[in-house]
């Protein structure tokens, strides 16, 4: 579950979470890699798209982001760092910038996922709503992660991610 940290500075929001699925981190790795369908499955997500080859150190991927709250994001996400099946570091840039890092581990037949990052709002809009409703602005940004793990577990229970797969071939 989610631990958001609040942090001094009232644009910036620091989040970590940790997630459990059953399935390996080699299967969960292809899941994230079917970057087509992301826009299909999170309607919180438009104009996604990725620039580069697949889910790799290099690659960037762009979208709006829609939360339950009356406002958008565009962002820009740089892959700074993937190691397949293990982690990814990225670097988010638009109405939001700071850092952002998946990890995925083994956990008996499963994955453990933990997601942390550190961004900070930009939009003069938000930076507004920051200093009035922060507490609503947390709890939008909560909304958005949670919908997305729970969409995430609705696709495994009706066997939509991917099953088992070999290693991945060294590139």
């Amino acid at each position: 579950m989610g631990s958001p940290a609040v942090s001094a500075d009232p644009y910036v929001i620091v989040y970590h979470g940790e997630f459990a699925f059953p399935i390996e981190p080699e299967s969960l790795w292809v899941y994230l890699e079917r970057v087509e369908r992301f826009e299909h499955h999170l309607g919180w997500l438009s104009e996604f798209r990725l620039e580069g080859n697949g889910v790799k150190s290099g690659s960037t991927l762009w979208g709006v982001i829609t939360p339950p709250l009356p406002y958008r994001m565009r962002l820009r996400v740089d892959l700074d760092d993937c190691e397949r099946p293990s982690h990814i570091v990225a670097t988010v840039h638009g109405d939001l910038e700071g850092r952002a890092e998946l990890l995925l581990t083994g956990d008996g037949g499963g994955t453990r996922l933990t997601a942390t990052w550190t961004i900070e709002m930009r939009q003069r809009s938000m930076r507004i709503a920051s200093r009035v409703a922060r507490p609503l602005l947390q709890w939008g940004h909560d909304r958005v992660v949670e919908m997305r793990v729970r969409g995430f577990r609705r696709h495994l229970a009706a066997g939509a991610a991917p099953p088992p797969v070999t290693p991945h071939p060294m590139e």
